[in-house]
């Protein structure tokens, strides 16, 4: 019981303080604060549950057993980390991303392209990834480089339909003072087109950090040499090793968190002139 009690004054007074910060001029250390007191008021009420109930660790463990599983397996944990993430997630996505910007380059050049591929493309992006993920296995072997290939299928095409569809956000008037000033289509491209098109980019690259690492652990579950986050999680499972699998979480979750805010950062810094960077 005092477990359970200590649960819910946490949560209480938790809420009650990021009611008061919420109230308060939103400067940056209070857009800090609350995310930071929400999580942490989160993880305490999670600690209090499982012991105040005694739920079992192979149901739920403990945060405190998921830490220090995640500091006595580190070694374990960076190994599967630049399995997956490394060799599997980040070069998929450097050949997924970098392919679909050219693909969208030459779409946007020809009209053929525009009215065959895209209507593909939306029918691959539906492709359940369960299904194409065992078939990238038998094509490519255990490697990392099948790992690679199904994250490139999934952030291919979101990419894609963001670069044309911004490589098109600019209107008739801009593109006839190009026009006036005697630029040719790659002129127009890199001095317009191309600058106006960015935050749509940056739309299907942040897109794309988030599918490559779920791509790349799915694609573990179904072949995978004896590393990597996907087959860690799915072995651990089958030998109850929960609070391993909640590391694995975590390292996952990290992983991705810092990935998409490091394109996050790239955008601010790229599109720093656009209205929807303003005040950020």
């Amino acid at each position: 019981m005092g477990w359970l009690l200590a649960g819910l004054t946490t949560w209480i007074g938790g809420w009650l303080l990021n009611v008061w910060l919420a109230r308060q001029p939103a400067t940056r250390m209070v857009q800090i604060a609350v995310p930071i007191i929400f999580g942490l008021t989160l993880i305490i009420v999670w600690e209090c549950v499982v012991r105040g109930f005694g739920i079992s660790k192979v149901l739920l463990p403990a945060p405190s057993l998921i830490a220090q599983t995640f500091v006595a397996s580190l070694g374990l944990l960076w190994r599967d980390f630049v399995q997956t993430v490394v060799k599997g997630a980040l070069s998929g996505y450097i050949m997924g991303c970098g392919s679909a910007f050219l693909m969208a380059i030459a779409v946007d050049r020809f009209e053929f392209l525009k009215r065959g591929l895209l209507p593909v493309g939306n029918f691959a992006a539906a492709l359940p990834i369960i299904g194409m993920a065992p078939i990238m296995v038998m094509w490519f072997g255990f490697g990392w480089e099948s790992k690679a290939a199904v994250v490139v299928m999934m952030v291919f095409f979101p990419m894609l339909v963001n670069t044309v569809q911004g490589l098109d956000d600019t209107d008739a008037m801009q593109r006839d003072l190009m026009r006036t000033y005697a630029a040719g289509y790659w002129k127009t491209l890199l001095k317009l087109r191309l600058p106006a098109a960015m935050p749509f980019i940056f739309n299907g690259l942040k897109i794309g950090t988030t599918l490559a690492l779920i791509g790349a652990i799915i694609a573990e579950f179904f072949g995978s040499p004896t590393l990597g986050m996907g087959f860690r999680i799915s072995i651990s499972v089958g030998q109850l090793a929960i609070d391993l699998v909640w590391a694995e979480i975590v390292v996952a979750a990290l992983a991705g968190s810092a990935f998409y805010g490091g394109v996050a950062m790239l955008e601010k810094a790229v599109t720093f002139w656009h209205p929807s960077q303003r005040g950020r």
